[in-house]
């Protein structure tokens, strides 16, 4: 490992080809840092490469292949990082989808593709990352969680149960690694513009003459309603930002039009309560 004290601060972010992935590289690379930018399909680079070129940090971001399923591919990446710039000072674990639908409706195969990604992917990572960070002495280990880490949405259980893993090993990751001096930390975002919406959520069906349709099509309505509404995800990277400049940031971030309200109204009110304003919410408009 060859570390050169005068090497510029080293950020691996996975899932960058889009949405929060993409907008935190080009954040992160007008911060000063060398980012490794990793998505899946490499070929899908062409928009973050325009947005660098138009931030004046192309050259500050170096783009790999990575699917964060392929626990060996993980491994060689971050050893590559490693063996090349001597450390990792920040981890971005963005890689992730959403797979809608009831759970008696949902093929056991759906749970496993939502877990391997949303979960097992980012522990793989954040595990290739740990002895480089602990060794150091330093280190910020950024997960993008959402209020769904926090709160049940029906016809979202699985994306719901992966961030609420996340959320969990987040927590006990956190305890383990701050004698080390390397903080954990969760980010929470509510409903922003990212093509999470039409990757997934806005995919959401029944099968024919299901039991949920009248349901489903109520929970699809309100999620259009909502992505059409959904403000830009400016204020999460501004977020991420801080939490890099931080010394000692805090485990948990909510980010979002209403989500701290909304959090602290799930804690307090008595279940009942909870329950019936959910209902109300999904009521057909």
């Amino acid at each position: 490992m060859n570390q050169n004290v005068n090497s510029p601060s080293v950020a691996l972010v996975t899932g960058a080809s889009s949405g929060f992935g993409l907008l935190v590289s080009v954040a992160l690379a007008r911060e000063g840092y060398r980012v490794v930018a990793s998505m899946r399909n490499r070929q899908n680079k062409e928009m973050l490469a325009t947005v660098a070129c138009e931030a004046g940090v192309y050259d500050q971001i170096e783009v790999v292949s990575l699917d964060v399923t392929d626990f060996a591919a993980v491994e060689s990446i971050v050893n590559n990082v490693t063996n090349r710039y001597g450390r990792i000072d920040v981890l971005v674990n963005n890689a992730g989808f959403a797979v809608g639908g009831f759970v008696e409706e949902l093929e056991l195969e759906d749970w496993e593709r939502q877990f391997a990604t949303n979960f097992f992917g980012l522990v793989a990572v954040t595990k290739s990352v740990l002895p480089v960070m602990r060794t150091q002495r330093s280190g910020k280990i950024i997960n993008i969680s959402s209020i769904s880490g926090r709160i049940g949405s029906p016809a979202m259980g699985s994306y719901v149960a992966s961030k609420f893993a996340v959320e969990g090993f987040s927590e006990s990751l956190r305890l383990e690694m701050l004698p080390y001096g390397v903080y954990v930390v969760l980010i929470e975002p509510g409903s922003f513009k990212t093509n999470i919406w039409s990757k997934g959520l806005q995919e959401m069906s029944v099968r024919s003459g299901s039991p949920y349709e009248k349901e489903m099509k109520t929970i699809v309505q309100y999620v259009n309603r909502v992505a059409k509404t959904a403000p830009p995800p400016d204020e999460v990277i501004r977020q991420i930002i801080k939490v890099v400049q931080s010394p000692t940031p805090h485990l948990r971030y909510p980010v979002g039009r209403g989500v701290a309200l909304t959090l602290m109204l799930k804690n307090l009110l008595p279940w009942k309560w909870w329950e019936w304003i959910v209902m109300k919410s999904l009521k057909q408009k």
